[in-house]
């Protein structure tokens, strides 16, 4: 089983997309997006942001590179020590964003390193959300700019707090280092982006092209639906092609082909998902595979690739549904 990242959340609607009655799902591969890290809605004040101490960064010192990080020395500051170690020039992270990026974090004191992104060979979207993730990420990434590479000491007041992290030998009394390469950030009401595709298909949905942030409309036609997958291109990306055991951060709005009923929406949440494909309904996995980052997709999903007589529970999907999706991939992680 692989380690699991500290500091992500439960994807947001991983419920409704996750494969169930499958005997090829990988529940190891599951738990990797298990509970979040921060131990509670945080009622700590903001930190003042200090530049140090911070030990130094040994090897590894290009962005995107693993980086090998010394041993604290002395007394880590009480407040949360922040440096930009490379100073990038693409977007501002806010609050509440997805920020995908590569990490490493270790103990101040020991040099213990705790988790890695890098040695798993995927990054991770993590969700600056107060009670998502520890508050030395919030405090410490906001207003950072894609590109950078930064460094932060946070003591147990914005990370773990008294109890620690037990199963990562984290320590109530520990002040934890963290080197962050910021690749990328999303908000909830990030889009597509790329070339339109004409859907000339009458016999299959129509997706709206809109990328302002807000739901795509979709019109399911007065037609049976098709036996087979549908994946086509409403929107064509330029971005890197994403692979079958790779992980994914997404806009989606999914609807019943009978009657399309709406019964799924990152935009209604006004919350991204990310998720790794091998944790999704067939239809979904083989949809996406080969689809290019940036790009706008209809999925149509026949009952044996999605939920067939075992749909989730409480939701409004029945046995043997049809299920229509448009599917606005964000980012390969």
């Amino acid at each position: 089983m692989r380690r699991r990242s500290l500091l992500i959340a439960v994807p947001a609607g991983l419920v409704t997309l996750a494969a169930c009655g499958d005997d090829k799902s990988d529940s190891s591969k599951a738990s990797d997006s298990a509970s979040p890290s921060a131990p509670r809605t945080s009622e700590a004040p903001p930190p003042k942001i200090v530049d140090g101490p911070l030990p130094a960064i040994t090897a590894g010192t290009k962005f995107d590179q693993k980086p090998t990080v010394a041993k604290g020395s002395g007394d880590p500051s009480e407040q949360l020590a922040v440096k930009t170690v490379i100073a990038g020039g693409g977007k501002t992270v806010a609050e509440n964003d997805f920020v995908v990026a590569h990490y490493l974090g270790q103990i101040w004191n020991s040099g213990k390193v705790f988790d890695n992104s890098y040695d798993r060979g995927a990054r991770l979207a993590l969700p600056l959300t107060q009670g998502a993730i520890i508050d030395g990420w919030r405090y410490g990434l906001i207003g950072k700019k894609t590109g950078s590479r930064v460094q932060m000491a946070v003591p147990p007041t914005w990370g773990y707090g008294e109890q620690g992290n037990q199963q990562a030998g984290i320590k109530g009394t520990d002040t934890l280092v963290f080197v962050v390469d910021v690749k990328d950030t999303f908000n909830a009401t990030s889009s597509a982006k790329g070339t339109e595709v004409a859907q000339d298909d009458t016999g299959l949905p129509e997706v709206g092209t809109g990328t302002d942030g807000k739901a795509p409309s979709i019109e399911v036609p007065d037609a049976a639906a098709p036996k087979k997958l549908v994946a086509n291109y409403v929107i064509e990306g330029d971005g890197e092609e994403v692979g079958a055991e790779d992980s994914v951060l997404v806009q989606y709005k999914g609807v019943l082909w009978d009657g399309g009923e709406e019964f799924d929406s990152t935009y209604g949440r006004k919350q991204l998902t990310s998720f790794s494909l091998q944790q999704v309904v067939k239809g979904w996995a083989q949809g996406l595979t080969g689809k290019k980052v940036g790009s706008r997709v209809l999925i149509v999903i026949p009952p044996e690739l999605g939920y067939g007589d075992n749909p989730p529970q409480g939701s409004k999907i029945k046995k043997d549904s049809t299920l229509v999706f448009s599917v606005d991939i964000l980012a390969k992680l």
